[in-house]
């Protein structure tokens, strides 16, 4: 697989506490990675070393396969918005656009209308005063300011955060939209995991430094989701039976249960054929497990079963 950016023992330390502790880090190419976290667990550090705006104390990084001086030359691809965004507030949306494009030795006169279009700001009163717009306003112009030259890497810090149900729901849009139409591969945290888990197509999770996991949105559907445990006493037995059903199974840590991940509309069926069986069934029942769970679950937070 691609990787966009890969990381190899990445570390921060402020004086002698480490805040990202060797951390080795996955993106692909053309899509997007989540990377969750609390606050204070490193998501923000990370992102700011790989933009080139922070030194690693320790480990390595690589943008586009290139490190070293050739990868300071590709941060030209990297767009950023990192925190709050970094407006002019007495210019307008175009202004800082303009503004951003002349920075970069682009043409402003094709750019600013692509850019103000692709955020939906296109009908937005060119005279008014960045200043003046709402939050949700304020983070698309972010957004905007970091596509300024067609980067190939996006890396947004919370961008959806305080934002009401239609601006979460109008980011969302234009991200996806930014991978499908664009191929820009997208690096996003985000606290709001339900909003997440609708974009992202693969997850990095992070804790007091350190990366726990990284996962594909197909794997975390199978870790999640919605699936049929099945509480028995002989689980070689009914994974017999659900063998001869032709629905896969696998037994899970939770001693004497079963996963089914999919077929869950089949689960009367199931268990009519391992009682059948003549085979001892305790439980069996439909749960549901979020992203929010599963992520709860591998911090130690508080988690359903």
């Amino acid at each position: 697989m691609s990787y966009i950016l890969e990381t190899r023992n990445l570390t921060k330390k402020y004086g002698s506490k480490a805040v990202v502790n060797e951390v080795n880090m996955h993106i692909p190419e053309g899509q997007i990675y989540g990377l969750i976290g609390r606050n204070g667990a490193g998501k923000t550090t990370i992102m700011r070393v790989i933009s080139g705006l922070s030194s690693p104390s320790g480990g390595d990084y690589s943008l586009f396969g290139k490190t070293g001086s050739e990868r300071e030359k590709m941060l030209r691809e990297v767009g950023v918005l990192i925190e709050e965004p970094g407006l002019y507030p007495r210019y307008s949306a175009q202004e800082n656009l303009k503004i951003k494009c002349i920075g970069l030795g682009i043409d402003p006169r094709v750019q600013v209308p692509a850019l103000l279009e692709t955020v939906g700001l296109e009908g937005v009163d060119p005279k008014k005063p960045a200043g003046s717009f709402s939050l949700g306003m304020r983070q698309r112009l972010g957004i905007a300011l970091a596509l300024a030259g067609n980067p190939k890497l996006l890396v947004l810090d919370e961008p959806i955060n305080g934002l009401d149900p239609q601006g979460i729901v109008d980011v969302r849009e234009i991200l996806v939209r930014m991978r499908d139409e664009k191929g820009i591969t997208i690096l996003i945290s985000s606290h709001i995991l339900e909003e997440l888990d609708k974009v992202a197509d693969c997850y990095g999770v992070i804790n007091e430094g350190v990366l726990l996991d990284e996962f594909s949105s197909q794997q975390l559907h199978l870790r999640s989701g919605k699936y049929v445990k099945i509480r028995t006493s002989d689980t070689e037995g009914a994974l017999r039976v659900l063998e001869g059903l032709n629905i896969s199974a696998e037994r899970m840590e939770e001693q004497d249960c079963i996963r089914v991940a999919g077929n869950t509309d089949r689960t009367s069926e199931m268990a009519r054929a391992i009682v059948g069986a003549g085979l001892d069934l305790q439980e069996i029942f439909l749960n549901t497990v979020s992203l929010e769970d599963y992520y709860l679950k591998m911090t130690g937070g508080v988690h359903h079963e």
